[in-house]
């Protein structure tokens, strides 16, 4: 069978879902869609094409999961666009962690399959929903059984050195069980990279920059010369900066204090850790970032889990200065929450004017970005760094990979 060169891409989020149909060779985006506010009683569905500028939306009022977007997505979009669907040869499939066996971008087979599922210990909010999405597409578009790929957060942290990604735990944890710093989001952070050292006329292989992918998961990597030196994300996507519901960082005696005193079971700490806490722990209200903003000023516990998310991430791009030598090219704003809140950015990069003179222009940061413009803002003034906010195209990039796979 002859297999045409378009991608469809299933990038399937915690709590959204998006979706594109893309000529990774001419670069053109022939469909594009994200389904978001899952599991919210205002999930909605936005969904465009390439030969209309009109935005076509559907609004739920109740819950909707991952497995009834993508069959409503499935009948109303795919199906209804024939001839574009036709024209799939692969699908690529976004995975969050890919464990201690899976280092690559790779063909899906029952053992990648099986693999995947394995990893979902370490990545319990994604991994289970990367496969819905997986089994979804094997079970639905036979024709393209064996062109699904799965492109893995966790290829880009490969590169770390053992005092980057070991913990200071018995050796024998990481050698018998594989117990070691991932990562996620690599496939942003890879591609912010790459951008960024496009827009800053300098190779990707000398490119150095902090960058930073905030959003309902959110976290921050430390590249030197193109390669991931440390990142904030673990062994699961449950530590390093506040995200949407989960913790980040917190001393692990919280853990025993839960258990011994409180009488939390390990199931409860684990549900509460993963998706009671982040914003929405701290706000009681929303885990919704943008919720959050428009209450700033007006709701005391909004402005508190804005201003922490805001201090734990300014901890770490401080912390990544020293991680650089002194050779820092750029700080990259990406995500919902960096390429939209110039709150945030302006808070996160407040007094680092110590850092070789980091300045913030309040003006270029309080612009409306429209992502949908793809371009690259600096939004630094009379400052050695760069201050970059880059829209991430994570489905290019997986369409990308993918694609390489074939052809």
């Amino acid at each position: 069978m002859k297999y045409d060169k378009l991608v469809l891409v299933l990038n399937c989020g915690s709590s959204s879902l998006k979706f594109s149909i893309i000529d990774t060779v001419e670069k053109k985006v022939y469909l594009s869609g994200l389904a978001e506010r899952l599991y919210l009683k205002d999930t909605r569905l936005i969904w465009s094409t390439s030969h209309s500028s009109k935005k076509n939306i559907i609004l739920f009022n109740k819950e909707i999961d991952h497995n009834e977007i993508l069959k409503i997505i499935k009948k109303e979009i795919l199906f209804k666009n024939k001839e574009l669907f036709n024209r799939i040869g692969v699908i690529g499939h976004r995975v969050v962690h890919g464990g201690r066996y899976i280092k690559k971008t790779t063909i899906i087979d029952k053992k990648v399959i099986s693999h995947i599922h394995e990893a979902s210990i370490f990545s319990p909010l994604h991994n289970p929903i990367n496969l819905l999405g997986i089994n979804f597409s094997l079970e639905n578009f036979p024709k393209l059984y064996k062109r699904n790929v799965a492109v893995f957060d966790t290829s880009f942290f490969y590169s770390m050195k053992e005092k980057s990604y070991l913990y200071a735990i018995p050796y024998s944890l990481y050698n018998d069980y594989g117990i070691r710093k991932y990562g996620a989001h690599g496939t942003s952070h890879k591609y912010v990279c790459m951008k960024a050292s496009t827009f800053l006329k300098k190779p990707f292989s000398n490119i150095n920059i902090i960058s930073c992918h905030l959003g309902n998961g959110s976290s921050i990597s430390a590249i030197k010369n193109g390669i991931c030196v440390d990142t904030s994300m673990g062994l699961t996507p449950l530590e390093g900066l506040v995200m949407g519901t989960r913790s980040g960082d917190i001393d692990p005696s919280i853990i025993f204090f839960m258990y011994e005193k409180l009488h939390y079971t390990i199931k409860e700490i684990n549900e509460l850790l993963i998706n009671k806490s982040g914003l929405l722990g701290l706000s009681q209200s929303t885990s919704d970032f943008r919720d959050l903003e428009l209450n700033y000023y007006s709701d005391e516990r909004a402005k508190l889990a804005i201003d922490i998310f805001c201090f734990r991430l300014r901890k770490y791009i401080s912390s990544y200065f020293s991680l650089m030598d002194g050779e820092l090219d750029g700080i990259v704003f990406t995500g919902g929450i960096g390429e939209n809140s110039s709150l945030v950015r302006e808070k996160s990069l407040k007094n680092l004017s110590w850092f070789g003179n980091i300045f913030v222009d309040y003006k270029k940061n309080n612009n409306s970005f429209k992502k949908n413009d793809n371009l690259i803002i600096d939004i630094s003034k009379n400052s050695n760094v760069p201050i970059l906010v880059i829209p991430t195209d994570e489905e290019f990039a997986i369409a990308k990979e993918s694609f390489s796979l074939f052809f």
